[in-house]
């Protein structure tokens, strides 16, 4: 029996059925196949995350120990510090005016350089110690300079800032409370005006650096002649290390 071929309309109905059986074929399945999804117990909800276990108490308890012993050592070295500080100023600023010394060695007890100390010089400008008699003169001599404002219930005089800083700066190249008018070259001396020190003279410590003569540079010197007990009757000996015992238990 020979097969019955089929019109193209024919075929069309039969490729739109299969592919809707096919089609409901799998959409069968997804939903048996949620239904045993479903069936299956759920996961549990995930645990609230827990808080961190604590840091080990020892660790707690050195980390804080260390803290409050380094805080007392360093109050105790800062005041010392500003103590030494002070006095070797004064001590070095005696020794300048006496010699014109500018740079001291800093040295151990046993004559070992670890640095030195330079002097740095101060500074002395022109400052205006008397406003009215600098105004005074200002309005006789450069009235353009000399500004008058008229407010309520008061009339306010002043020397104009640029005039008074060209002035002072004058004066401060020249060292002494004078002005030279650049026009006519009339020298004036300047009342209420004096040399005074802006800025004091200070010291600086230059630590030696390391050399092949000596590989140790200042700072590690001195901490080496601490830790040996070397500064203990001359630097805090109070906080000084405790000699070591010798050998043989020799006193």
């Amino acid at each position: 029996m020979s097969e019955q071929t089929l019109t193209d309309i024919e075929q069309h109905h039969l490729d739109t059925i299969t592919e809707r059986i096919g089609l409901n074929r799998l959409a069968v399945e997804e939903a048996a196949d949620r239904g045993k999804e479903s069936a299956e117990p759920t996961p549990e909800a995930a645990e609230e995350p827990t808080a961190p276990a604590p840091p080990d108490a020892t660790a707690v308890r050195d980390a804080v120990t260390r803290q409050a012993v380094l805080g007392a050592l360093l109050d105790q070295v800062r005041d010392a510090y500003n103590d030494a500080r002070r006095e070797a100023h004064d001590l070095l600023e005696k020794q300048h005016k006496a010699t014109g010394s500018t740079k001291t060695d800093a040295t151990l007890p046993d004559g070992t350089k670890v640095g030195s100390v330079s002097r740095q010089g101060g500074e002395r400008t022109a400052q205006v110690v008397d406003d009215e008699a600098f105004r005074v003169w200002v309005r006789d001599h450069y009235p353009s300079e000399h500004v008058v404002e008229v407010v309520p219930a008061q009339v306010a005089v002043s020397v104009r800032a640029g005039f008074s800083g060209k002035v002072l700066a004058e004066a401060t190249a020249a060292g002494v409370a004078r002005y030279v008018d650049p026009v006519t070259a009339e020298v004036h001396e300047l009342p209420g005006v004096q040399i005074r020190p802006s800025r004091a003279a200070s010291h600086r410590i230059n630590y030696n650096r390391g050399s092949k003569a000596q590989p140790l540079t200042g700072r590690e010197l001195v901490a080496v002649a601490w830790r040996t007990s070397a500064l203990a009757t001359h630097v805090l000996p109070d906080l000084a290390p405790a000699a070591a015992s010798t050998k043989g238990g020799e006193q």
